[in-house]
């Protein structure tokens, strides 16, 4: 019973220190500071560890949160849903045919409409444009669910996620295997914002945008480049990859031969540190990106990678909506 208590003091004086100019946005992890985005994860700890029956005031209680789908989902989908609905409120999901952003009427006109509707929204987009333009017209907090440009929510479970295994990331050596896409972007602000090291490693022609390795640069982010696998993974203490074709990219078969010597299979984590983990946010092409004996493999935590999704979301959603009045 103390440390319930104790832990619940504690939520507490995180949602205090937490308290922002309203509405509070979850754009993107280069837009936070460490303090913030600890204390986000730290909050999706206490509700991973603290049983739904022993919340006795849950911050969303009341809120409507709708969930704006442009792009396919399974994850992002059921683990915002789930969490929103664990935290007391209520969830509304809006597919592209009920919603045609930008196209039956403007993203502006939307997001005002839905401001005066609900208390928070989720968008999952290709383009990231979209994302910017309605948090500029939305008087309600915004949630990247992704774009083609990043995943956030999806680094925050990730970090929660090698912390359970291993500890605190401080430091500590990754190494993303593959296409330089939109999660890779996410880790490269990461890495940043953590303070770890982490090595990119890509065929030339899938490498980060420039625009992303400029950033790192400014931040001076301990970024490494390399078209070297090998290199990249050489005694890595977390490695990662994801499928080499993203949802709703269109890209030349031809092309994906370029990705083949960058698979991450036994040969490739045996130059990894002998306790690497291996992570991958799913969903997996087996035999493409990752074998199958990797990612079923003993050093693999995909599976608490994508639960984690669950309760980093629900740190998420309770920063950018639970009102001060939770905590009296």
């Amino acid at each position: 019973m103390k440390r319930l208590l104790s832990l619940t003091i504690q939520w507490a004086r995180l949602l205090e220190e937490l308290n922002m100019e309203y509405p509070r946005h979850f754009l993107d992890l280069d837009r936070f500071n460490k303090k913030t985005l600890r204390k986000i994860l730290s909050m999706g700890v206490y509700f991973k560890n603290t049983p739904l029956s022993k919340l006795t005031r849950k911050p969303l209680a009341n809120k409507t949160v709708a969930m704006l789908f442009e792009k396919p989902s399974t994850r992002t989908r059921v683990s915002f849903e789930v969490g929103i609905h664990q935290l007391g409120g209520n969830a509304i999901i809006l597919d592209d045919s009920m919603t045609q952003l930008g196209r039956r009427e403007t993203i502006a006109d939307v997001a005002r409409v839905l401001s005066r509707y609900v208390d928070g929204i989720i968008i999952r987009t290709d383009n990231s444009e979209k994302l910017e333009e309605f948090q500029r017209n939305s008087s309600i907090p915004v949630i990247n669910g992704l774009t083609n440009n990043s995943h956030p929510c999806q680094i925050m479970a990730d970090i929660m996620t090698y912390e359970e295994h291993r500890g605190n990331i401080l430091d500590r050596s990754v190494a993303w295997i593959g296409d330089g896409n939109n999660v890779a972007v996410s880790w490269v602000h990461a890495a940043s914002k953590f303070s770890f090291k982490i090595s990119i490693a890509t065929p030339p022609d899938f490498g980060l945008p420039t625009d992303v390795i400029s950033w790192a640069k400014n931040e001076r982010c301990a970024l490494k480049i390399t078209a070297d696998p090998v290199q990249a993974i050489s005694n890595a203490d977390l490695v990662v990859t994801d499928t080499w074709v993203s949802m709703g990219e269109k890209i030349k078969k031809k092309n994906l031969s370029l990705l083949e010597p960058y698979q991450v299979n036994s040969d490739l984590m045996h130059k990894a540190a002998s306790d690497a983990l291996f992570m991958h946010c799913l969903p997996a092409n087996r035999g493409k990106e990752v074998t199958t004996k990797v990612l079923d493999g003993t050093q693999s935590v995909v599976w608490d990678e994508a639960e984690n999704r669950l309760h980093a979301q629900k740190g998420i959603l309770a920063w950018c909506i639970a009102e001060n009045q939770f905590l009296e």
